[in-house]
């Protein structure tokens, strides 16, 4: 179950919840990110239109996402809107919570590779992991791509640092984008074959694919990290082919195919 740093949710928050009680004249839904608390929606809080029979939208272990509307901690009431959400908003938030729950079985592992449990990670870095980085998948996101050096320069220990870096290497893909250009290169040399054959290999590198369209156009088809990244060794790679054959007397054009 994924903790929130704080016991109780803010009023306008979107929160998780699952199903555990439904009345006539409302239901009680159990927190899913603040263990043991639970909420109440109001039946004129179900649905916006009008609600004949509760159980016709909403049932006992149904999982649902909330707007909350009150906290009340010392009661320990927390009052909870189904209908003042749209369903992107919906859509979003049980994403964000399922990758969520996934980042705090990494959590789980990493503390075990140290000798420390789950309440241990949460105290001594999980919840900080969540101020810096927002949650605690970027931190894993982050730490997969840029090295356990990227936790311990935000304040982390070494130990955990390394623990994580390494649960997240194993576990995360780096994000990765792809883009596509053409190129169109033509020789007039007795060996132009053999020019453009050279100026193409030239630029078929690991993060680079080169397919034939159809002579004189060729597709390079480039994969990074980033846009901006993918974008600089596309134009680089065109740049290149072209000035290969440019050199050698024959004609070269890029165009950069539109996402």
């Amino acid at each position: 179950m994924v903790r929130m740093k704080h016991k109780w949710p803010q009023e306008g928050d979107l929160i998780v919840a699952t199903v555990h009680k439904v009345l006539n004249y409302g239901a009680f839904a159990k927190l899913e990110e603040y263990p043991g608390e639970e909420a109440f929606i109001h039946i004129s809080e179900v649905s916006a239109g009008w609600v004949k029979n509760i159980r016709d939208h909403v049932r006992e272990n149904q999982k649902i996402v909330a707007r909350v509307l009150r906290v009340n901690p010392k009661k320990g009431h927390v009052d909870v809107s189904m209908k003042r959400i749209r369903e992107d908003q919906r859509t979003r938030k049980i994403q964000q919570w399922k990758i969520e729950q996934k980042a705090e079985k990494l959590l789980e592992f990493a503390a075990k590779s140290i000798d420390k449990d789950l309440d241990a990670a949460y105290d001594e870095v999980g919840y900080a992991m969540m101020d810096e980085f927002g949650d605690l998948y970027g931190a894993f996101e982050i730490s997969a791509e840029e090295g356990a050096d990227s936790l311990i320069e935000r304040g982390m220990d070494e130990a955990w640092a390394n623990a994580i870096t390494k649960v997240a290497q194993k576990n995360i893909s780096p994000p990765e984008v792809q883009i596509t250009g053409y190129v169109d290169l033509t020789s007039y040399a007795p060996d132009g074959v053999e020019i453009i054959r050279t100026a193409l290999k030239s630029i078929n590198k690991d993060n680079i694919t080169v397919q034939c369209v159809g002579a004189p156009r060729y597709r390079l088809l480039v994969k990074s990290a980033d846009y901006i990244t993918a974008e600089t060794i596309l134009k680089e790679a065109a740049d290149e082919a072209i000035a290969t054959v440019l050199e050698a007397g024959g004609e070269g054009e890029f165009h950069r195919e539109l996402e």
